[in-house]
């Protein structure tokens, strides 16, 4: 069977890499370059999760995804958000319906 990670952990051992860095380790590279760093690495990856979701190899995908999430977990410890906040709100949106009246229809390019 494959190992698997699962998200609070990870976010723990980056809090954890936050708080005892190890030299080197990109991580701790993200810390020191701080915010902005942080927050293109989250761009980047994000852009390329879409390139990977149109392309039929799903691997792909899998990969960016994975790192987009690690990013993202980075991001959430340098600002301070606890993991348990996030788990609360996607929480406090299950069952809910969109108002799809109150959405204006996408327009064709």
């Amino acid at each position: 069977m494959t190992e698997q990670q699962n998200l609070e952990e990870l976010y723990n051992l980056i809090l954890d890499r936050q708080k005892n860095p190890i030299k080197g380790s990109y991580t701790d590279y993200l810390f020191t370059k701080g915010l902005d760093k942080i927050l293109k690495k989250v761009g980047e990856e994000s852009t390329e999760v879409v390139v990977a979701a149109k392309n039929p190899d799903k691997s792909e995908l899998q990969y960016e995804t994975a790192d987009l999430l690690y990013h993202l977990m980075v991001l959430l410890v340098e600002q301070g958000v606890p993991f348990a906040k996030i788990k609360e709100e996607l929480a406090s949106r299950e069952g809910k319906m969109s108002k799809l009246k109150e959405r204006r229809p996408i327009e064709k390019l």
